[in-house]
């Protein structure tokens, strides 16, 4: 059966929102929950619920975290058994502060174990690698085992640069990559195109597409994105949803578009799918919206 192989980070999500305007340097009244994520787990959480085959390549320390991962992957049916144990350094975390809006006003990241999932590690994975449909990194990895996948994997590479500082990592791999999904920052940085609107968004995409990447699908946020090819551009507006919390919106969006390119579909309907996934997400407190399923989006999307 097709699979798609998950490259990339899991975290231990610690969030919060604030009941009212955030006051800087302040007890803020809000709401404080943890839950299992990081953008590689997520979008592998994402692509279950969307129906596909996952295989998740991660690192994972020794402690509760990494425990919890097992059981949740295990239930959720996220294939873990080719994770690297590492037993002298804990499981990544992150936290997140949300404004009373659900935006998010700051994080940090411990993800200091993500250095572990070196090009040789990649390398003593590489069957599972080729053998998916395709493989979905993110920019957590070290540079030099992106660069490994860039160079080695022999099916399509889909990329989420995740932050401005991480997406300075694809620098010359940009040919190597299948679908790249930036936002405006992210594409301002690796096409040398400032972002400002619609218009300088999609020059942006297309010096993409000229620099070699064959998809790209560049966010502007609430807006919408563009998608990109070489031969098609759409824009797709984002779809109404009640907003309860943007986070882990990104993460469903590329979950979707690695999904509808296992489906076959084309650009146009490859971006409607992708907005109606992230809508869902945006729904939901939580990162993950456990009503997102194939059904809900197809129906969304129509």
């Amino acid at each position: 059966m097709a699979y798609i192989a998950v490259a990339g980070g899991v975290n231990v999500d610690i969030g919060a929102q604030s009941f009212q305007k955030l006051r800087a340097k302040d007890s803020n009244p809000g709401r404080v929950h943890t839950s299992l994520g990081g953008v590689g787990r997520n979008i592998a959480h994402d692509l279950r619920l969307l129906g596909a085959e996952v295989e998740l390549l991660t690192a994972l320390g020794a402690d509760g975290y990494a425990r919890s991962m097992d059981e949740s992957c295990k239930w959720l049916g996220i294939g873990l058994k080719h994770a690297l144990r590492v037993t002298d350094a804990p499981t990544s975390t992150y936290v997140y502060i949300s404004d009373e809006r659900g935006d998010m006003a700051l994080a940090v990241s411990d993800m200091a174990i993500c250095e572990r999932l070196t090009p040789e590690y990649f390398a003593s994975q590489a069957d599972v690698l080729n053998g998916a449909a395709l493989v979905v990194a993110d920019t957590n990895l070290p540079q030099e085992s992106l660069r490994y996948l860039a160079e080695n994997v022999k099916v399509p590479l889909f990329v989420d640069p995740v932050s401005v500082s991480k997406a300075e990592k694809l620098t010359g791999l940009l040919p190597k990559i299948h679908t790249l999904k930036p936002n405006g920052l992210e594409a301002e940085l690796l096409s040398g195109v400032p972002v400002v609107d619609r218009n300088s968004a999609r020059r942006a995409a297309r010096k993409l597409i000229d620099l070699g990447v064959k998809q790209v699908f560049l966010s502007l946020g609430k807006e919408g994105f563009l998608a990109a090819a070489e031969d098609e551009t759409v824009w797709q507006p984002a779809p109404q949803a009640e907003l309860v919390n943007t986070t882990g919106a990104g993460d469903a969006l590329m979950a979707a578009i690695a999904w509808s390119w296992l489906r076959g579909e084309n650009l146009s309907r490859t971006a409607a799918l992708g907005a109606a996934a992230a809508a869902i997400t945006i729904e939901c407190a939580d990162t993950i919206n456990p009503r997102l399923s194939g059904d809900a989006v197809l129906a969304r999307a129509d």
